[in-house]
C-alpha cells in the first residue's frame, strides 16, 4: 500500500497497520475498558446533518481562524500526544514541520519524545506545551519555566488523566514503556521486522522533558506508573489557578467535560478550554466533546475560546464543530495513523487532505470564511430543532 493510495483516515489506518507490530498500533488504536467512548466520539457527527446554502458566490475561500491568540491558517490542529517517536522514527519533528508547512498549532506533550526547544527550532508557527500536573510542586514549575524558555506560546494542562484508564488492549499485548511485552506480544514485533530496523537504528528512545525527573530509560519506571505514582489526583482548582498566574499568559484546559467546570476555567483565567475525553482512552462511556459543544458554547463562549477534540475524521466534522461555536478543532489519530505509515510524508499528506475537504465542504456549504458558518446550516436527526 503507497501513500498515495491513502484518501482518508481509514486508509491511513490501514497502512499504519501494516507496518506496526501489534502491540503499538492497539496502543494508538485502542481505547479504555469496551471502547464505548471511543466509537461514539465519532459516531456523534452522524446525528448532525448539514444544510447547503447555494447561489453565494464562493470563490475564495478563507479558513483561517485566531484561537488563544493565535493565527491559524485551517482551523484545525495537531493535538499533543506522547511517544511519537514510538510511532516513527521522525515522530514530533515530522509533526512539528508538517504543522509548520500548513501554518497551523501543534503541541508537544510532557511524554513527548523530542525536546519543547527541538521542536520549536522545526516550526516558528505556534506552540503548545501539554502538561500534566504532578505531585512534586518544583517539578510543575521547572516545566513551566522550560517552556516559557523554549518560546512556547500556549500552557496546556491536561485535566482529565490524574489516572491512567483501563487500555485492556495493552494488557492482552503487555505493551509498556519500558518495553515488557508478553509471548503474544514479542511475537508481533517478529513479523514486522521493518519497524523494528528504523527503530534501533536510530537514536535511542527517551522523554527529553522528563530525562531531568524520572528515570524511565532504565526500567525503573513505567508509564502506568508515571500516572500512578508521579501524578497528583488531589489537584484542585486553586492549584490550577496558581499556575495560570504564574504562567501569565495563554493558558488552556483540556479535558473540560461540564458547564460548570467550564466556567470555573473562565474565572480563574484560562483563555481557553478543550472538550475532550482523551480520544476514549480515560473514562469509558463519557459524553462527546461534539455533544457537549453547544451548551458549553452557549454558557462561556463569548469570555473563553472552545475548542474541542475526539473522533474528527473529515472536514465536514471540522465544520459542524464550527458552527456550533467551536474555534479550531483538534486532531489526534488523524495524524498519528499518517505518522506511523509514512512519517512526515504521511502528516503532509494527511492535512492536505483536510485542508481540500475544509476548503470544498466550505465552499458546498455557501461559506466563504469561518465566521459564516452558524447553526442556522445544522439539524439535528436526535434532538430538537
Amino acid at each position: 500500500m503507497r501513500l498515495a493510495d491513502c484518501h482518508n483516515f481509514h486508509d491511513f489506518r490501514r497502512m499504519a497497520h501494516r507496518r506496526l507490530p501489534e502491540p503499538i498500533f492497539d496502543y494508538i488504536d485502542g481505547a479504555a475498558d469496551d471502547e464505548v467512548t471511543l466509537r461514539r466520539n465519532t459516531a456523534a457527527f452522524d446525528d448532525c446533518d448539514l444544510v447547503p446554502r447555494v447561489l453565494r458566490g464562493v470563490g475564495a475561500v478563507d479558513m483561517s481562524v485566531t484561537v488563544m491568540g493565535q493565527k491559524l491558517a485551517m482551523p484545525v490542529y495537531c493535538s499533543p500526544t506522547a511517544l511519537q517517536r514510538l510511532f516513527h522514527h521522525q515522530g514530533e519533528r515530522a509533526v512539528a514541520a508538517a504543522a509548520g508547512k500548513f501554518g497551523t498549532m501543534f503541541g508537544v506533550s510532557s511524554l513527548g519524545t523530542v525536546s519543547l526547544e527541538e521542536a520549536r527550532r522545526i516550526s516558528n508557527g505556534p506552540q503548545v506545551y501539554q502538561f500534566y500536573f504532578h505531585k512534586d510542586r518544583g517539578l510543575n514549575r521547572a516545566m513551566m519555566e522550560r517552556a516559557r524558555d523554549a518560546g512556547v506560546q500556549v500552557m496546556m494542562l491536561t485535566v482529565d488523566s490524574i489516572t491512567g484508564g483501563n487500555r485492556e488492549r495493552d494488557k492482552r499485548t503487555g505493551f509498556a514503556i519500558p518495553f515488557r511485552l508478553n509471548l503474544a506480544g514479542i511475537m508481533q514485533f517478529a513479523i514486522k521486522p521493518r519497524w523494528a530496523i528504523e527503530h534501533f537504528t536510530h537514536e535511542r528512545f527517551r522523554l527529553p522533558q522528563l530525562d531531568a525527573h524520572v528515570d524511565m530509560g532504565g526500567g525503573t519506571m513505567s508509564i502506568s506508573r508515571y500516572f500512578t505514582e508521579m501524578l497528583d489526583p488531589s489537584m484542585t482548582w486553586d492549584d490550577v489557578a496558581a499556575m495560570v498566574k504564574e504562567w501569565g499568559g495563554q493558558f488552556c484546559l483540556k479535558g473540560i467535560m461540564s458547564v460548570e467546570d467550564a466556567k470555573r476555567a473562565v474565572e480563574i483565567g484560562c483563555t481557553g478550554i478543550v472538550l475532550s475525553n482523551h480520544g476514549g482512552r480515560q473514562l469509558d462511556g463519557s459524553r462527546t466533546g461534539f455533544d457537549q459543544l453547544a451548551e458549553i458554547v452557549d454558557a462561556v463562549g463569548d469570555r473563553i475560546d472552545v475548542m474541542m477534540d475526539g473522533g474528527v475524521q473529515r472536514g465536514t466534522h471540522v465544520l459542524k464543530a464550527l458552527s456550533l461555536g467551536a474555534k479550531a478543532v483538534g486532531l489526534g489519530r488523524y495524524y498519528l495513523f499518517p505518522l506511523a505509515a509514512a512519517g512526515q510524508a504521511g502528516v503532509e499528506r494527511a492535512l492536505e487532505l483536510m485542508r481540500i475537504e475544509i476548503e470544498r465542504d466550505m465552499k458546498l456549504m455557501g461559506c466563504t470564511s469561518v465566521d459564516q458558518l452558524g447553526r442556522d446550516g445544522l439539524r439535528f436527526r436526535s434532538r430538537a430543532g
